[in-house]
């Protein structure tokens, strides 16, 4: 079977449509079908109901589509493994993952892998996302599911509880603990829409119409900087806010009643598994983050 013929049978088997398929591939609706004949020929059997106007596949076609398609699929992943053999690894992270969780999975890969090189972005999800689909990025780590993308696979690493953070002298401060419906009267920061962390306060608060934010801050480290100045209280994940409660900055507040979680999350191109690196570096991130 010449290669061609199964690139053209799987735009017909795609479309439905000779002349569609056709005007694709920039043939003449003439060599679609002698294609789509010589591979009859050579298989024995009928491939397209020709019966109706509308072009349908028969068993026998329905059945070499599922193989054309895991046939194209091996080649552009072989081309990929050919072009980029492996030896370096593109890794974008936002900014919080990046500070609080990624070094030591770098560190651990470096000790495995000390012949590979690693390069690290931070940006915003869906900016990571983004670079993802164009193969800029091996893979990003995110709060979150990625959208739904037939592209993309992604899995779940960890999970991370959602705290309130408020300022050290707060009411709620040496209680360490409150529940929803007493946080909701409580004037709250958050990020800008379209961040994770906006979405996670949506979500939480979203259902209640009065927990709009009293200030949309741009970045975690001035958000928890107005918190400290005793601007309101936020919510974000523990991870994030660890450091500054360490050092007295904030208080933080568990939701007693309800239990806020979200998830680290690596997404990678899906043609991009055959890249042997990435497959040990998920490995790793599989191994320090997972428990």
């Amino acid at each position: 079977m010449e290669l061609r013929h199964l690139r053209t049978f799987e735009t017909v088997a795609r479309t439905l449509s000779v002349t569609q398929a056709a005007r694709e591939l920039h043939y003449a609706q003439s060599s679609v079908s002698d294609q789509i004949q010589s591979l009859e020929r050579e298989l024995g059997v009928d491939l397209l109901d020709r019966s109706q106007r509308r072009v349908r596949l028969t068993p026998q076609g329905a059945v070499l589509s599922e193989y054309t398609d895991r046939i194209l699929k091996l080649l552009e992943e072989t081309r990929w493994a050919v072009s980029r053999p492996g030896s370096e690894l593109a890794i974008g992270t936002l900014e919080t993952v990046g500070l609080h969780l990624l070094p030591a999975v770098l560190s651990y890969y470096r000790s495995l892998y000390p012949q590979s090189r690693v390069r690290v972005g931070q940006d915003s999800r869906g900016a990571l996302y983004k670079a993802v689909r164009r193969g800029d990025l091996d893979l990003c780590l995110t709060f979150g599911d990625p959208p739904a993308d037939a592209s993309l696979r992604f899995e779940t690493l960890a999970e991370q509880p959602l705290v309130v953070i408020v300022p050290p002298d707060h009411r709620l401060a040496e209680r360490g603990r409150a529940a929803l419906h007493e946080l909701v009267a409580e004037p709250f920061l958050a990020t800008e829409r379209g961040c994770g962390f906006r979405e996670m306060y949506d979500n939480t608060f979203g259902s209640t119409p009065s927990k709009e934010p009293i200030a949309e801050v741009s970045g975690i480290g001035t958000l928890g900087a107005c918190v400290a100045a005793g601007m309101g209280c936020a919510l974000l994940p523990l991870i994030s806010v660890r450091g500054q409660a360490d050092r007295g900055e904030v208080a933080v507040v568990e939701v007693g009643d309800t239990d806020l979680r979200t998830t680290v999350t690596m997404t990678w191109l899906d043609r991009n598994s055959a890249n042997p690196s990435l497959a040990g570096f998920q490995a790793v991130l599989r191994k320090q983050l997972g428990g």
